[in-house]
């Protein structure tokens, strides 16, 4: 396993605490970039931010997951440190002939990696925390609807009904599920299937019988920055942060989903693959890139920059993550010196309820 040593990285030199302050999250899908949002989110623990609700996609539910379960500052470093993403790629493989698993699982639409590895770190990650499931992670606030009150809440793609759903608030009234009893960890797993490249989850309803595939909430929402907003026009308490990763020195250039070349098959990319790889891709960036041009909605968001590294960099060296880390906790720590709560709501909060976007924005 590759150890890397995440804890105060770089030339970080961590603040005093200072008064606690509460504060919602919302944390971007990224694959291994993700390593970027948890230096992020352990600079705002360390500044006094304390998040509320942490609502997240693929890379960003699993640090939010994390930091939902406790995990603050230098812990989120050492936790971010013990996940090998080599392990992360457990490819499949057919006895001796280790291409002919992920090609058939590929056409079967059934992801080249399991994903079993990746769910099982989370899990025993999160029951280090105490957490095993969303109803550990609840909440006593009255002014949330009953099933919106949890510290975490997950975007994932239900391909069976063709919609997005966002767990735990919607077991109940989509799955018939109780969801103080549904592991953290399996709406962490699904929320990273990314279609064609990890195995999809599935869930069944007791009462229809209607067995559900559920991918990558990133097909339909990677950057769901309004999904904790207020909804009743009433003046929010505290700011809703978004971290999104960005990547240079063009954006998109290290965000292709590689769909056919990979570890396990060099070959030129037929034209109908690399269509579909454009469409997956432009499914998970295009969206949240017209929602990041919202003034109101830039001025509430961190941007990381993730270099060269790309959603899939399984390989990515000891020294590259550390630099994200860094990276994460860098720019998070500029942003809040500057951001004013009390600025942000004259300037822009009358703003953003006509549009509709952002109504009550918190």
């Amino acid at each position: 396993m590759i150890a890397v040593d995440l804890r105060g990285g770089g030339n970080m030199v961590l603040m005093a605490r200072r008064t606690t302050r509460p504060a919602d999250l919302v944390l971007e899908g990224g694959g291994v970039k993700g390593i970027g949002l948890a230096g992020a989110v352990a600079a705002m623990t360390d500044r006094g931010w304390v998040p509320h609700r942490i609502s997240g996609t693929s890379a960003g539910a699993l640090v939010g997951a994390m930091a939902a379960a406790g995990a603050t500052g230098e812990q989120l470093g050492e936790i971010t440190s013990r996940l090998d993403f080599r392990e992360v790629a457990d490819r499949r493989g057919i006895g001796h002939l280790p291409l002919v698993g992920p090609a058939l699982a590929f056409l079967g639409g059934q992801g080249v990696y399991q994903g079993e590895w990746l769910h099982t770190w989370v899990d025993q990650e999160l029951a280090a925390l105490g957490v095993h499931t969303f109803g550990d992670l609840r909440i006593d606030d009255p002014s949330l609807p009953p099933d919106q009150r949890y510290r975490l809440v997950v975007t994932c793609s239900d391909l069976t009904l063709g919609q997005l759903v966002r767990l735990p608030w919607d077991y109940r009234a989509v799955y018939g599920l109780d969801p103080d009893t549904q592991p953290v960890a399996d709406a962490v797993r699904a929320s990273m299937a990314i279609p064609f490249l990890f195995k999809p989850a599935t869930l069944t309803n007791p009462r229809t019988g209607v067995t559900s595939t559920l991918v990558d909430g990133g097909l339909l929402s990677n950057f769901p920055i309004d999904s904790l907003d207020r909804t009743d026009g009433r003046e929010p308490a505290f700011p809703t942060f978004g971290v999104t990763i960005t990547t240079a020195p063009k954006p998109g250039i290290g965000d292709r989903v590689a769909l056919f070349h990979s570890r396990w098959f060099d070959i030129p990319q037929p034209a109908p693959l690399r269509l579909l790889e454009q469409l997956i891709t432009t499914m998970i960036l295009g969206r949240d890139q017209a929602v990041l041009n919202k003034p109101w909605v830039a001025a509430r968001t961190i941007h990381v920059d993730a270099g060269a590294v790309g959603l899939l960099d399984f390989g990515i060296t000891p020294e590259k993550a550390r630099a994200l880390y860094d990276a994460g906790y860098t720019s998070a720590t500029a942003f809040l010196d500057q951001f004013n709560w009390q600025s942000y709501k004259r300037r822009f909060r009358r703003e953003a309820s006509v549009e509709g976007a952002v109504s009550g924005a918190g």
